[in-house]
């Protein structure tokens, strides 16, 4: 029996203990004569009417009023569950001036009532700089602040925020309450001045954190938010509510005028009128007309400054009219692009021609290299037919297409951005003296690559476009040498099974079908002849046309045909390879260029056929066809050949390179030039 109650002696003292602790408190004045369990710190007092006044008026000071003895928020503090808890204050915000407010205070629990280490200002007299976010903090708060700090991403300069560890609200809205018995939320001003309750409740099992407002001592049905929290990891056994507050550069006077608490239930009700009056509100005019006058002068300068800016602005503006608002691709800024090419610099420049410049850039935010060519021209109704051309083009994707990215317009410059190819044009790599010259392999890869991209232009695309200046300069080379067709600027786009209209005959010598001149009409046929040149030169590694060349070797075709008929065809093969190539794939790709070279349109293969031969899945015929119909023997028309090779009007010498590095003699790809009427007669400039 004795050793049952030496057992039970300690639990009984245990319990009576616990519950003798104290679980709530409320005051309604703060100097009554039993009121003793408030600590202080900082400037903090109890006014002698009652009130705790937390900070004056006075620049840069703290001040701190807890409940001196720690409450028991867990039973152990083995991770168990936080218990819940509410508290209703009584608080105003006095600033020194009007509407401008000297930060604000909070309502805290924390583990410990020491904040010596903590600063004023952003910090709220609650933390410092070194230690905001630490876990070992074990602080939950909740902010009413009247400055707006960018440093933890305040939503205002009047708002009510959830903090743990930290002074960056993990939920903030601005201070308003709902009416009783309605759903309209009314704004509350901070720092009017005026007596504002607030309800701060946590339930443990929902693990809800409620913050209610109300400028009347009746609280709302509905809180001014909620915020689903648990508060068990933050919250030890012991922790301490109580109060901060600070001041900044400008300050407030924070009041506490009436405060309950209570664990495990709801906080006692505060009556408004039963609390201590705030002090009279000073006056202080001279700081005031100081504070004016240097807003008024700062206000002066800053209306100066944004009027410069806006007047730079509106001169150095895109300026974007109804029609290019249904232009595609897309429009760049020409601040970016400028950017991007360093101002236009003399050491980005890619290469020159008729229209313009092409410079090289890197756009800033993805580190893209681009190609940026530049255009100056005046006439908006040439600059709007060339825009509306390029935004056609701009929607064609295929990876054996050099990408128009985007376009942008200013004033009467028009700028186009391109891929940049990083290996240049095909043509630097097969004529005079390559920069490096291209295995059979690598070429044969060229070759299926561009006949692929043709293919897409010719079948693939919505419309039928019509390349019309297919050549090894338009055959740009990306990093891994594979081959992009580029050049768009003479394309021509029509519906699938319509006849393709009149134009102008535009292209480049060597390359213009023979029936162009007769007909005017460009169409896949005709890029099909200039492939057949693209597959000569590539396999001989010479122009179309070589005016260095003897009589018999001028024209390239009429070189192959020949050493057909000779039986010596390997002959015509580029001498660089030094012999090192498949004969079988050199035959087919000779009598491919042969195939589509026939000067009669009919004859000639579509590419899809070529393709096909290319990749092997039919076999080429024995011989290729040339014949013409009336003396059935192999050749070309010397008439119609002739009066191709003989329309100097449209032989274009002027060359320049649009996406790509030159080469140490300054050569680059190929950039054929159009006279500037081509703009006023519905034809595209080159790009």
């Amino acid at each position: 029996m004795v050793s049952c109650l030496i057992f039970l002696c300690p639990i009984i003292c245990f319990s009576i203990l616990v519950s003798s602790e104290v679980d709530e408190f409320i005051y309604t004045r703060f100097n009554e004569p039993n009121n003793n369990n408030i600590s202080l710190s900082g400037v903090a007092e109890i006014a002698q009417n009652g009130f705790l006044q937390l900070t004056n008026d006075t620049s840069r000071l703290m001040g701190h009023a807890f409940y001196s003895s720690p409450f028991h928020f867990k039973n152990s503090s083995n991770n168990s569950t936080a218990f819940s808890f509410s508290t209703c204050f009584a608080f105003a915000i006095v600033p020194e001036y009007p509407k401008l407010g000297g930060h604000g205070l909070v309502f805290t629990v924390s583990h410990s009532k020491d904040f010596s280490t903590a600063l004023p200002s952003q910090y709220l007299g609650l933390l410092n700089a070194s230690d905001v976010g630490n876990f070992s903090n074990h602080i939950f708060a909740v902010e009413f602040d009247t400055v707006r700090d960018f440093e933890f991403g305040d939503i205002n300069d009047n708002h009510v925020g959830v903090n743990l560890n930290s002074l960056q609200s993990n939920m903030s809205a601005a201070a308003a309450y709902y009416k009783d018995n309605e759903s309209v939320k009314e704004d509350l001003n901070l720092k009017s001045g005026k007596i504002i309750l607030a309800w701060i409740e946590y339930d443990s099992v929902k693990k809800l954190v409620n913050v209610t407002l109300s400028p009347t001592s009746l609280k709302p049905k509905i809180p001014l938010f909620s915020y689903h929290l648990d508060l068990s990891p933050i919250l030890k056994e012991t922790m301490y509510v109580g109060f901060s507050a600070s001041t900044g550069l400008l300050a407030s006077s924070h009041y506490i005028l009436g405060w309950s608490f209570k664990l495990n239930g709801e906080a006692k009700f505060l009556d408004l009128d039963s609390l201590p009056s705030l002090p009279g509100a000073k006056k202080k005019h001279t700081g005031l007309i100081i504070v004016i006058s240097i807003a008024a002068a700062v206000f002066a300068l800053s209306s100066i400054l944004v009027a410069i800016y806006l007047i730079w602005r509106f001169k150095n503006a895109d300026v974007i009219e109804p029609w290019e608002l249904e232009i595609g691709p897309h429009r760049y800024s020409y601040q970016e692009l400028k950017q991007a090419t360093k101002g236009f610099k003399d050491s980005e420049l890619l290469g020159r021609g008729g229209f313009g410049k092409v410079y090289k850039g890197i756009l800033r935010n993805s580190k893209t290299q681009i190609a940026v060519k530049r255009i100056s021209h005046e006439s908006k109704q040439g600059l709007k037919e060339f825009v509306s051309e390029i935004a056609s083009i701009g929607r064609l994707r295929h990876r054996n297409l050099v990408q128009l990215l985007g376009w942008c317009r200013r004033r009467g410059d028009l700028l186009l951005v391109y891929d940049f190819m990083p290996n240049g044009s095909l043509d630097n790599f097969l004529f005079d003296q390559p920069k490096l010259v291209l295995t059979w392999e690598q070429r044969f890869k060229i070759i299926k690559g561009v006949a692929s991209g043709l293919l897409y232009l010719h079948e693939g695309y919505e419309q039928v476009v019509v390349h019309r200046d297919v050549k090894a300069s338009n055959v740009l080379l990306d990093g891994e040498l594979n081959g992009k067709l580029g050049d768009f600027g003479l394309a021509r786009l029509y519906e699938h099974g319509s006849n393709p209209c009149t134009t102008r005959v535009v292209g480049t010598l060597g390359y213009l079908a023979p029936e162009l001149p007769r007909t005017g009409r460009a169409t896949t046929s005709s890029d099909v002849f200039a492939f057949g040149a693209l597959l000569l030169e590539v396999v001989c590694g010479r122009r179309p046309i070589e005016p260095k060349a003897e009589p018999q070797e001028f024209v390239l075709v009429d070189l192959v045909w020949d050493k057909w008929r000779e039986g010596k065809i390997l002959e015509v093969v580029d001498y660089r390879l030094k012999g090192e190539f498949d004969e079988n794939e050199v035959l087919m790709v000779l009598k491919l260029g042969l195939m589509c070279s026939n000067n009669q349109p009919l004859a000639r293969p579509s590419i899809r056929q070529v393709v096909r031969y290319l990749e092997g899945e039919i076999l080429m015929p024995e011989a290729p066809t040339g014949q013409n119909a009336d003396d059935g023997e192999l050749g070309f028309d010397e008439t119609e050949r002739w009066n191709s090779l003989g329309s100097t009007n449209i032989i274009k010498s002027s060359s320049f390179t649009c996406l790509s590095n030159a080469d140490e003699d300054g050569n680059f790809a190929s950039f054929s030039t159009s006279p500037l009427p081509l703009l006023y007669s519905g034809e595209v400039p080159r790009y």
